[in-house]
């Protein structure tokens, strides 16, 4: 059976891939929820607190005491208490970056496989339903964490991660199989563009109850409760409209059939799903051109991940600002992403995805540059940044993922892009010690920042050179007449 045999079937007519690509990018709209207000808000704050009450609690009852004291004997920052686990000690403070890695590592051993099997079975609705509701579940659950037990929120948050990843990936595959070459771009960055408008209008909702929590009779950690709630019952509630109008298109292709429809269960399954991710590591080599974009796309996206991850350390630390800024600052870019992300589709209609991706990392160049002259304690200029940031942010991101789903080999989609998504979370971590090398090394976080535009450079060179017209014939995909 040939490649093409063995991959999604052609894509149905216009008004059932309308209908579909329709529900589609309201997946986007509802998981942003998670990385958006579980990741970067709540749950590092929450979190933190919690292990911070829970080292207080543990000092009160075994003691020596391992939180730095006033004079008068009270705490002075729970979050420098030290929390024991298996033994080892560390800093209350330091449990959202020590969760954040050792989640990153079990999505990394998870969730290729779980990919690989998507890629083996014909049903990839239900595993997409699974993952999402299965990740929901787990965020709304996080609203049970109170008191001293951290430990409850570092397994709610590993599965709602793994949850997450899983679906994405999935949905991710689904590209290729609602879409034709032409309709690509445009599709991923309306879905982009809705996963930021979705994310934001449920941050702000969560922001309001966070902010009035004292008018509402709640206490901060209420209010954070009730965010964690509302972002898996969110993300549930609107899952159901892809889930709706998503079709199954793949026929399954694994050795192991568990009766006349050709489904596999159990065992066969898992064991499958090893061997299938095997061989597409085995036989990825064969595509050079899908490794060189894949290559590339890992050192501009670690520059934007790591601009995301410490533009509210910059704007607090290097300018000064307060709480209230930052917050701003974050649903401006959300906000902003949204325009960005359909303006990014508009550009690639006219210019073709590769050349729009070189315009938007050029841009990234002007930002970065601009981050470094913001003064501090201007507001204003640090909007303005934020502006810029949310322009190119998803617009980005969201044109690599629709040009990556041309260059790969059909009917292996979920796991090219569990490789996707995973290998931009193992090299995820250069653009952070570059940043703190950087910073620690001069003192200041503005050499820090202008040092990240090592990342967009290069990747804008590199991308020049990557011959993707090409790397689409090599894999036997159709071609864009714009590219």
């Amino acid at each position: 059976m040939s490649v093409v045999d063995e991959g999604a079937e052609t894509v149905g007519n216009a008004p059932d891939r309308r209908r579909e690509q329709r529900g589609w990018v309201f997946y986007d709209w509802a998981n942003s929820v998670f990385p958006t207000s579980v990741i970067t808000v709540f749950g590092a704050l929450y979190l933190t607190a919690v292990a911070g009450e829970a080292a207080l609690a543990d000092t009160a009852t075994n003691g020596p005491n391992p939180c730095p004291a006033r004079a008068d004997g009270s705490t002075d920052k729970l979050v420098d208490c030290q929390i024991d686990v298996f033994g080892w000690h560390f800093q209350a403070g330091s449990l959202w970056g020590y969760l954040l890695a050792a989640a990153t590592i079990l999505q990394v051993l998870v969730v290729p496989v779980l990919g690989a099997i998507a890629d083996r079975t014909r049903n990839k609705r239900r595993m997409l339903a699974f993952s999402a509701f299965g990740g929901a579940l787990a965020t709304a659950l996080m609203a049970l964490v109170s008191g001293t037990n951290w430990e409850l929120g570092v397994v709610l948050f590993i599965l709602g991660n793994i949850g997450y990843g899983t679906s994405v990936v999935v949905y991710y595959s689904f590209i290729p199989e609602i879409a034709t070459a032409d309709e690509r771009d445009g599709l991923s960055t309306r879905g982009w563009a809705f996963g930021y408008l979705g994310g934001g209008v449920a941050l702000g909702l969560q922001l309001v109850v966070y902010l009035a929590h004292e008018s509402l009779g709640l206490t901060e950690g209420n209010a954070a409760q009730i965010a964690f709630l509302m972002s898996g019952l969110w993300w549930a509630a609107f899952t159901l409209i892809p889930l709706r109008r998503l079709k199954d298109h793949q026929r399954p292709h694994g050795a192991e059939k568990g009766d006349d429809k050709g489904d596999e269960h159990g065992v066969g399954v898992v064991l499958g799903g090893f061997r299938e991710l095997r061989n597409t590591l085995r036989l990825a080599k064969a595509y050079p051109l899908t490794l060189a974009f894949l290559g590339t796309y890992l050192i501009y996206t670690d520059g934007i991940a790591t601009v995301a991850n410490v533009s509210a350390q910059y704007g607090s630390e290097e300018l000064g600002f307060e709480q209230t800024v930052l917050i701003a600052t974050i649903l401006i870019v959300q906000f902003v992403a949204f325009i960005g992300g359909v303006l990014h589709g508009l550009v690639a209609r006219r210019f073709g995805a590769k050349r729009t991706i070189m315009m938007s990392l050029a841009v990234w160049l002007v930002v970065i540059g601009a981050a470094y002259f913001v003064q501090r304690g201007q507001a204003m200029q640090f909007y303005l940044l934020a502006a810029g940031i949310g322009l190119v942010l998803g617009g980005t991101n969201a044109l690599s993922r629709s040009l990556f789903s041309q260059l790969v080999p059909p009917g292996k989609e979920a796991q090219y892009f569990s490789i996707y998504e995973i290998g931009e979370r193992a090299t995820s971590w250069m653009g952070p010690l570059l940043f703190a090398a950087v910073a620690g090394a001069t003192g200041s976080y503005r050499p820090a920042i202008i040092s990240l535009v090592i990342f967009f450079a290069v990747g804008l060179v590199l991308m020049f050179f990557v011959p993707v017209r090409r790397a689409i014939r090599a894999v036997g995909n159709p071609e864009p007449a714009v590219l």
